[in-house]
């Protein structure tokens, strides 16, 4: 391949069975190109998907590991290329641990301490190094940008990190990490460029999707979040439990037999909205299912997420805004209906015809409610394009 003019910029973020990619023209601000993902890596009949402008691509790709799914992505995007390289590959490191906060080059030492999180983000952390692996062998002269999902809270007060355990356990890095990071980075700069007063006081941000979590923001800074030492603290999620009295771990261990390999099974996989409502972990299948569980599943995980709501608002001492992001928060009208019900006594107040037309601000109250839609891999795309401009 001939280089045709600057180098692209590539990103990726790696699932356990997925791979989800975007193309994007470097410059003063990125240009996305293209994007798509690559879905049931590791079963028999993946299937890539290709968006550039308003024609998308779907091409069944049969069995696929990271590496192969890679490889198609990238016989895809040959023509889209037109002959110019990858200079940059950026990727979504889900845990940075307490060495690694912003963005940097992947280097074989960095490289060997992210797998030493492995443990800490089972779910996403192998696959995010497999995808980075891939990307090395394919792309080697490229720069490869770790983008890590705990960096955006490393700044909290020390109360809302620490756990009540002796403090060795606190300096071995046993504390709250926080995730969802990359998606608070980019709405809290939506918000300061969109609503600069808004931004400047103080925020709940509820990132709603397959992994959900809430970030409590003071002036554009996090100072708390309902995740903690793994992904699975907090807010119920598509598979993943959220809060658990860990007397309940004991329990299984003690009075079930269970081992680590099948509780982590059953609290990362099986629980959840899967678990809750015995059918799935997809929002839309639960609302359109009619069956008392889902109705169940949907009622505790719009508790938990209110509960949490008052949670966030002591921490920041009031409430100014509240925003809504992700999968379920940026297109289930219903949620965010049922998550500000009842709460005017905190002033938050739902406009009903806003929020069924999806508005960018769905309140009427004297807390502001917006829908921000999330872009995370645009907050990559710059992290490359910075450290490509330092390279050059």
């Amino acid at each position: 391949m001939t280089d045709a003019g600057p180098g692209m910029i590539l990103t990726l973020n790696a699932g356990s069975s997925s791979l989800k990619f975007s193309v994007f023209e470097p410059g003063a601000e990125p240009r996305e190109c293209a994007h798509g993902q690559v879905e049931n890596i590791g079963g028999t009949a993946a299937e890539l998907t290709l968006t550039e402008g308003t024609r998308k691509t779907r091409l069944g790709i049969g069995r696929a590991h990271h590496q192969s799914a890679l490889q198609a992505i990238l016989g895809q995007l040959a023509p889209l290329l037109k002959g110019r390289t990858i200079a940059g590959v950026g990727h979504r490191i889900v845990h940075g641990g307490t060495a690694h906060a912003a963005p940097e080059v992947l280097t074989p030492k960095v490289m060997a301490y992210l797998a030493t999180l492995e443990p800490l983000a089972p779910l996403h952390q192998p696959h995010n190094l497999a995808a980075v692996r891939a990307a090395i062998a394919a792309f080697p002269g490229a720069r490869q940008v770790g983008c890590f999902d705990t960096g955006f809270h490393r700044g909290h007060p020390w109360e809302n990190d620490t756990f009540a355990l002796p403090r060795r356990y606190y300096d071995k890095g046993v504390r709250r990490y926080g995730f969802h990071g990359l998606s608070y980075d980019y709405v809290s700069h939506e918000l300061a460029r969109t609503r600069p007063e808004l931004a400047a006081g103080r925020v709940i941000i509820a990132h709603l999707g397959n992994g959900a979590s809430m970030c409590a923001l003071r002036n554009g800074n996090s100072i708390g979040s309902t995740m903690g030492f793994s992904a699975l603290d907090g807010l119920p999620m598509g598979t993943r439990c959220g809060q658990l009295d860990p007397g309940v771990v004991l329990w299984l261990m003690q009075s079930e037999g269970m081992g680590a390999v099948e509780i982590s099974n059953l609290l990362y996989r099986e629980s959840g909205l899967k678990g809750l409502s015995g059918l799935s972990h997809d929002m839309r299948t639960l609302e359109a299912a009619g069956t008392p569980e889902a109705a169940q599943a949907i009622d505790y995980f719009v508790f938990r997420i209110r509960r949490e709501i008052g949670a966030m608002t002591a921490i920041l001492g009031g409430l100014d805004a509240l925003v809504f992001c992700g999968g379920i928060g940026e297109n289930s009208a219903m949620i965010r209906a049922r998550l500000c019900e009842g709460m005017d006594w905190l002033g938050l107040t739902l406009d009903a015809a806003a929020n069924e037309a999806r508005a960018p601000e769905i309140g009427h109250g004297r807390v502001r409610v917006l829908v921000i839609p999330t872009d995370e891999e645009r907050v990559i795309a710059r992290a490359v394009n910075a450290a490509l401009q330092v390279a050059g």
